[in-house]
């Protein structure tokens, strides 16, 4: 899924230097900053692993655009090398998600779908709105790729919520809570390799 590795290193000075990106960066920061409070106290609220899961991810992406605004306009090996560097972060996050799912699969009760389906369909707006905001930046280099990588599957993480919250609700039991989480485990795993492969591209022909 990655970009040609030249398209993406070549003629990005410019973009990352727009102050439209640094706005869309700073605005990103803050509503992924606000949602990981909200999701990981309704959560805790609902004793779900789901939306405990996708508020780390939130805090995922809010460092992770912190990481970007702090490395937009240096030099193409810093922003590969920050690429690099939150790539591995989401391959962590995703192993440490799938290792508390299956945990919880041993025991405990199942969360509270009402719950679930409202701060999902909260975090679903929040992101999609991040994501049409980033849509314009999605063929840049790796940092700007990871960026719309993130944005990108956070919308999609808080589908599969929505639907597990609807599980849930059904079976009464806590498995679908559990299956969604292990999807978004593997979803952030999936879009960190992503992330890692083009960075180390860029990394070899600057070296090259």
């Amino acid at each position: 899924m990655a970009d040609d590795c030249c398209k993406a290193a070549c003629g990005t000075t410019a973009t990352l230097n727009d102050p439209r990106w640094r706005r869309a960066l700073w605005i990103a920061l803050g509503v992924n900053a606000g949602m990981f409070a909200v999701e990981m106290a309704a959560g805790a609220a609902a004793d779900s692993r789901a939306l405990q899961a996708d508020a780390l991810d939130f805090l995922g992406d809010a460092t992770n655009y912190a990481i970007s605004l702090l490395v937009a306009g240096m030099a193409l090996a810093w922003r590969a090398r920050a690429a690099l560097a939150k790539g591995l972060a989401l391959i962590g996050l995703g192993g440490w998600v799938m290792i508390t799912a299956v945990l919880a699969a041993l025991g405990g009760a199942a969360p509270e779908p009402e719950l679930m389906g409202i701060i999902g369909a909260l975090a679903l707006a929040a992101n999609t709105g991040v994501a049409v905001m980033l849509y314009r930046f999605r063929t840049g280099d790796a940092n700007m790729r990871s960026v719309w990588i993130c944005s990108r599957n956070d919308a999609i993480g808080n589908i599969a919520v929505m639907a597990a919250a609807l599980g849930v609700f059904g079976t009464g039991t806590a498995w679908p809570d559990l299956i969604v989480a292990a999807i978004l485990a593997l979803l952030g795993i999936s879009g960190g390799i992503q992330i890692v492969q083009q960075a180390r591209r860029e990394l070899r022909s600057v070296a090259a």
